[in-house]
This record gives C-alpha cells, sequence and structure tokens, in this order.
C-alpha cells in the first residue's frame, strides 16, 4: 500500500524545522499570502536551505503558497528562493496556471476552496478548464478572509467527486482543512487521498508549530 503523501505547511522558524529534519515528511510549505504564517523571501530562502540538509532518506519538496500572484513577481521570487512547488490559492485562471508550468521549473498545485455559497455541481464543472494545467488539486476549507488555511474542516463526503475528477486527470489529490493528529488517522482511513496538508493543526498558538504535535501528526500519517 502506497504510503499517504504529507505536507506541512506554514513553516517560519528555523529551529523547528531543524528539529523536524529526520521526519520522512514530503512537502515543506512557505506561505507567501497574507497570513500570520507568512515569510519574507529572504526567510524562505534560509528555510529551504535547511531543507537542503535532510536526514531523511528524501528531501522534502520546497512549496511556495501564493494568492492571485502576477508573473513578474513570481519570477523574482523563484530568484531568490529555490522552490520545487508553487500552490496557487487565489482564483488563478487555467491560463494563468498553464503559463507558470510553462515559464518556471516548478510544479503547480491549484487550491480550491470549499464550502462557499458556490454550488459544488458549479464548481465541480470549472475545474473541467485546469485539465492538463495542473500537477495536483488541493481541496481546503473555504475562509472568507484568507481563501483558506481557517483551520476548520468541510464536509468530507464530498471528497469522492474531487477524487474522481482527480483521477480522470491522472494527477493526485490533496486534502487540506482543519486535519491535526486526532482526525488525519479517519479521514485517511475512509477516502485514502494522495495526501494531506496541514498547518493549524500542528501548532501551539497561531502560526507556532509544536514539534510534538507535528511528530505525532506525522505518526499518524506514515505509522512511523
Amino acid at each position: 500500500m502506497m504510503s499517504t503523501a504529507l505536507k506541512i505547511c506554514g513553516l517560519q522558524s528555523v529551529e523547528v524545522l531543524k528539529s523536524m529534519i529526520n521526519l520522512p515528511v514530503d512537502y515543506i510549505g512557505f506561505v507567501f499570502a497574507k497570513s500570520r504564517r507568512r515569510v519574507t523571501p529572504q526567510q524562505a530562502a534560509q528555510l529551504v536551505q535547511v531543507l537542503r540538509e535532510w536526514e531523511h532518506d528524501k528531501i522534502p519538496a520546497a512549496v511556495g503558497v501564493l494568492v492571485n500572484p502576477d508573473l513578474s513577481e513570481l519570477a523574482e521570487l523563484l530568484q531568490k528562493t529555490a522552490l520545487d512547488v508553487v500552490q496557487l490559492h487565489g482564483q488563478e485562471s487555467p491560463q494563468f496556471c498553464r503559463e507558470v508550468k510553462e515559464r518556471f521549473p516548478v510544479s503547480v498545485f491549484k487550491a480550491v476552496s470549499i464550502g462557499s455559497d458556490r454550488p459544488e455541481a458549479e464548481r465541480l464543472s470549472a475545474l473541467d478548464s485546469y485539465a492538463g494545467c495542473i500537477d495536483v488539486l488541493l481541496i481546503d476549507t473555504y475562509d472568507p478572509m484568507y481563501g483558506g488555511g481557517s483551520g476548520k474542516t468541510f464536509a468530507w463526503d464530498l471528497i469522492p467527486a474531487y477524487q474522481q475528477w482527480a483521477e480522470r486527470q491522472g494527477i493526485p489529490l490533496f486534502v487540506a482543512g482543519g486535519l491535526d493528529p486526532d482526525n488525519v488517522a479517519h479521514l485517511i482511513g475512509q477516502y485514502a487521498p494522495y495526501g494531506v496538508d496541514v498547518s493549524s493543526g500542528v501548532e501551539s498558538e497561531p502560526g507556532v508549530k509544536d514539534i510534538n504535535k507535528v511528530t505525532a501528526f506525522v505518526e499518524r500519517v506514515k505509522g512511523k
């Protein structure tokens, strides 16, 4: 059985990241959008350097989380920070996602917010225009202020419809939104997404990662 991919998002502290250096984490996310977890390109460059020293057998991919950037802003960021993945968490168009894939040596994660007033059938239909433009679909709980990162779960019975869409496109599905060490094993057991994404669920206070919670989350996801 394939191990569930794991992304820890919203890292700001070099010390905390170094304390995670022997954990089997697949992706580390750095937030450049408006958020309590926001980092500067200079901070992110320092954090990415820590990733290059990772002691586990697989170095986590560095993910930059952005909301509605323009291409020039993105180009400047990628010059300063050696990111492997760009996660687009706004209303970025399919054409914009395609341009990012074509112009930069990064994978593109597209986040979709679940739980706004927009009907799910309409949201799923709109996803069809992203076919071939993205490498990963990530679903998260809608937040009116930030778009995501609310720390709240959405109705998980909606997951299969998005999972089927991703499977038709031949791309992975990641699930975020309110995950923590207490509920992630249930999510994986019931819906088996390709990957899970956590941020607030492994924090001692907003924006501050707790290594004990991070370790517990990794154990629930990876079984070790």
